[in-house]
């Protein structure tokens, strides 16, 4: 194990298997897998798919997953987090146990990516950020970006010990489904993600002592001034984001 690349490995085969039955793996699926370890959920895979693409960042791993994968497996030495998906062979599914020091990141990457629903394993207080309504602790610019983007179901929580070297907390599996729509309409996408990130830098702050600080702005007749940013739906960070981004303008 290599303690900086935060290696937990899923060493549980009917974890494996669940994960494979959740995603509906079918004989001309094309599965993304992230950090295959193992190789445990690497095989299933395999079995049920057309072809899988597995991205390890570890060569040891890679070397190792050589010698017992099948043909239709592609093995991939990179940082996911390097990696442009849109030069990989074209998947629709993504099954996979995410390494969880790049579980924010990845999230975002994946979800800017058309893919047609991905089974994820997070540690579990990640994957409650995943699926919170505001007023909640764990409330945050992932849970407000994840709904924007997607829809996200908790399946199911995963004991540690299905886990070697056995991790500290118990995980979560999640299936997301990306929205064909998003669930409101924002004139200006990137402003939106930029003024949710800052405002969540901010949280225990009210908007208007955060907003005031960012803009030189009348802010007479924007709403939500008393409040905080985790007393607010993502709709209403939407209204919020188009009114100040046409005030900007």
């Amino acid at each position: 194990m290599k303690k900086k690349l935060g290696q937990n490995f899923l060493v549980d085969k009917n974890i494996a298997d669940l994960e494979v039955k959740y995603a509906n793996i079918k004989s001309n699926d094309i599965v993304l897998e992230i950090g295959p370890g193992y190789g445990i959920l690497t095989k299933i895979l395999a079995e049920k798919a057309k072809r899988v693409i597995a991205i390890e960042i570890d060569k040891k791993l890679i070397n190792n997953l050589k010698k017992f994968l099948p043909n239709n497996v592609d093995l991939i030495h990179k940082d996911v987090l390097n990696v442009d998906f849109r030069k990989l062979p074209r998947f629709n599914k993504i099954v996979s146990n995410l390494p969880f020091q790049i579980s924010s990141e990845i999230t975002f990457k994946l979800l800017d990516y058309d893919f047609e629903l991905a089974i994820l394993i997070y540690q579990k207080e990640f994957a409650d950020r995943l699926i919170v309504l505001p007023g909640s602790k764990n409330y945050s610019r992932l849970s407000v970006g994840v709904y924007y983007k997607s829809r996200c179901y908790f399946l199911r929580t995963i004991p540690k010990t299905c886990f070697k070297p056995v991790p500290k907390v118990d995980s979560s599996m999640v299936k997301i489904i990306p929205r064909q729509f998003p669930p409101f309409v924002i004139n200006n996408e990137k402003f939106f993600f930029n003024l949710t990130k800052y405002l969540f830098n901010y949280r225990r702050k009210k908007i208007r002592s955060i907003l005031n600080s960012l803009y030189n702005l009348d802010l007479k007749n924007v709403p939500y001034l008393e409040n905080r940013v985790e007393e607010l739906l993502p709709s209403q960070i939407g209204e919020l984001s188009d009114i100040l981004s046409k005030m900007l303008k």
